[in-house]
C-alpha cells in the first residue's frame, strides 16, 4: 500500500527542514530507485522470493546512490535481516558482533554469512578471504582443519554476497550459496605444508578433489599475523546462485 497524500504532505514538510546536503542525499536514493535495473532469482530458491529480491535490491539501490564501494559485510548482514524480515521471513542476527559461530538465524535455521569483492574477483570460482580466526594454539594441519570442521558444526546454511563490480556504469552483485556437505569433504583433504615459506608459522594448504582429480576447493592455512582460515578456489558451478542484482548509479555517474 503506497503512502497516504497526507504522509506525502509530512515527508515534504520533512525534507524542507533538511540541510541543503541532506536534501541532495535523500535526492540520490530517490533517483536510484528510478534507475535501470536487472534483478534475477533463481525460481527454486527457498531464501529469495520475490519479495525479497525487490527488498534486497531496494537497499542495494539505496547503498550505492551515496557510494561507490561495495556493501561491507555487517551492511550486507542487516540488510539482508531488514529484506528477510519486511518480506515475511523470520530472520535475526545473532546479538554478539564477535560470534564465531552464525552470523543470522533464518527461519530457525543457523546460517553463516560471507561476502567476497576484492578487484580480481573471478567469475567462476569463490574465494573467502577470512573464514575464521584459527587461534594461538599449536599449528598442525591437521589440527586446524578438525577446528575448521568443529566451526561448521554451528551453522546449517552458508551464503556468500559476490560484488563484481562496484562501478557506478554497472554495478553487479550475486548470493551464493556454499553447500555445508562440500566443505564437510575437507575431512579427507590431502594436507601440504609450505616449508619453503618465510612466515611463522609456515602455511600450508589442504587440497579437496572431485574423483578425477580435479580440484574442487582448497583451505589456505594463512601461519600470517591473523592466523586465519581462507577458502580458495572454490568451483561456483558446485554451488548455487539465488539471485543476481545488476544497476548503474545515476547520481554516481
Amino acid at each position: 500500500m503506497g503512502l497516504s497524500n497526507k504522509d506525502k504532505q509530512e515527508l515534504l514538510e520533512a525534507l524542507g527542514r533538511l540541510t541543503p546536503a541532506q536534501q541532495q542525499g535523500v535526492k540520490a536514493v530517490i533517483l536510484a530507485f528510478g534507475t535501470p535495473h536487472v534483478f534475477w532469482r533463481a525460481p527454486d530458491s527457498d531464501i529469495v522470493t520475490r519479495a525479497v529480491l525487490e527488498n534486497l535490491g531496494d537497499r542495494l539501490l539505496g547503498h550505492h546512490a551515496n557510494s561507490r564501494q561495495s556493501l561491507s559485510k555487517d551492511r550486507f548482514e542487516f540488510a539482508l535481516e531488514s529484506a528477510l524480515n519486511t518480506s515475511n521471513i523470520p530472520a535475526q542476527l545473532v546479538k554478539s558482533r564477535t560470534n564465531r559461530g552464525h552470523d543470522i538465524t533464518i527461519r530457525s535455521v543457523p546460517v553463516s554469512l560471507k561476502t567476497e569483492a576484492a578487484k580480481n574477483i573471478k567469475e567462476n570460482t569463490i574465494h573467502v578471504s577470512k573464514w575464521m580466526e584459527l587461534g594461538k594454539g599449536e599449528w598442525v594441519l591437521s589440527r586446524l582443519r578438525d577446528i575448521f570442521l568443529e566451526h561448521m558444526r554451528s551453522y546449517e546454511r552458508i551464503f556468500t554476497l559476490r560484488c563484481f563490480s562496484s562501478d557506478p556504469s554497472k554495478i553487479r552483485y550475486e548470493l551464493v550459496e556454499i553447500p555445508k556437505a562440500l566443505l564437510l569433504e575437507a575431512k579427507n583433504c590431502l594436507l601440504e605444508v609450505r616449508k619453503n615459506s618465510e612466515q611463522k608459522p609456515k602455511p600450508g594448504y589442504g587440497y579437496i578433489t572431485d574423483a578425477a582429480g580435479d580440484l574442487k576447493f582448497s583451505l589456505y592455512f594463512d601461519g600470517g599475523s591473523e592466523r586465519k582460515l581462507q577458502i580458495k578456489h572454490l568451483r561456483k558451478d558446485l554451488c548455487k546462485v539465488h539471485a543476481t542484482w545488476i544497476f548503474g548509479s545515476a547520481a554516481l555517474k
